[in-house]
């Protein structure tokens, strides 16, 4: 099985030992159409993974099957050494992965903060919304303080999802998926829709993640973030798994170019 492991990378993180997440062999099919081809590759805890490729790749539907949206039809996924494969998203966020998704949907009706403590509560115990303003667990009220203080969106914390820019909307979204604590998250597009100054502070917040406890499985189309944040880079094609490697190994790969690099301003996901 091809692995991605890192000693020491460019911001000073180090991982050794047995990986976060181990994908061997992941075939996923929707009929007679192969999604994803024999995927195999690993994620190390305390690293930032980026997964790149043109339209069509098969990013989302890697995605789906890891977090048992879709059914594998060969091939594993195992998560801190125990097999998860197909196990169901609510599972998989009690043992420590989460996802967030394109589109950030927020309570509109809460407050910013108010929003991280709803994420906060343990999936098996979540109040019906209107009770959300009821006392809180302690454990969630500090997860979700830790997480407004990783994001860093301590100041906008008493306003309504409303009021805020798109930037500021999807650090929100990234907070809200850190108020469950998770070892590793699967970031979809986090950076879709920013401007150039939104991406950038976007990029310094993410980088922080490692550090704070929380590996990273970044999926984005903006290059200069992928290249910049990230200690491994995979990159799929036609539902296979075409190179990876260290961020400038994967800028000069003959074989990204062809797929995805040399179609930057073209179409892609």
């Amino acid at each position: 099985m091809s692995a991605v492991r890192t000693t020491e990378d460019h911001a000073g993180r180090r991982a050794a030992g047995d990986p976060l997440l181990a994908v061997s062999g992941l075939t996923i099919r929707y009929g007679g159409v192969v999604a994803i081809d024999n995927v195999s590759f690993d994620i190390p805890e305390g690293s930032i993974v980026g997964l790149i490729g043109p339209n069509g790749a098969g990013k989302t539907s890697l995605i789906d099957g890891l977090m048992g949206a879709v059914r594998p039809a060969s091939g594993t996924v195992k998560f801190r050494g125990q097999d998860v494969t197909a196990r169901p998203a609510y599972k998989l966020a009690r043992a420590g992965l989460a996802r967030t998704f394109q589109s950030v949907e927020l309570f509109d009706d809460l407050t910013v903060g108010e929003n991280l403590l709803v994420a906060a509560e343990r999936p098996s115990l979540l109040r019906a919304l209107g009770q959300v303003l009821a006392p809180i667990a302690r454990d969630g009220a500090e997860n979700a303080d830790w997480a407004a203080r990783t994001a860093e969106i301590d100041d906008i914390l008493e306003r309504g999802p409303r009021e805020l820019s798109h930037g500021q909307r999807k650090l929100v979204g990234v907070a809200r998926a850190l108020a469950g604590r998770p070892s590793l998250l699967l970031l979809d597009e986090p950076a879709a829709g920013l401007d150039t100054d939104e991406t950038r502070l976007l990029g310094q917040r993410l980088r922080t993640l490692p550090r704070n406890g929380t590996t990273l499985l970044l999926i984005d189309h903006d290059m200069s973030l992928v290249l910049e944040i990230c200690d491994h880079i995979l990159v799929i094609d036609f539902g296979r798994l075409i190179a990876q490697g260290s961020p400038a190994e994967i800028r000069v790969d003959q074989r990204v170019i062809d797929a995805y690099l040399g179609r930057q301003g073209g179409e892609h996901e």
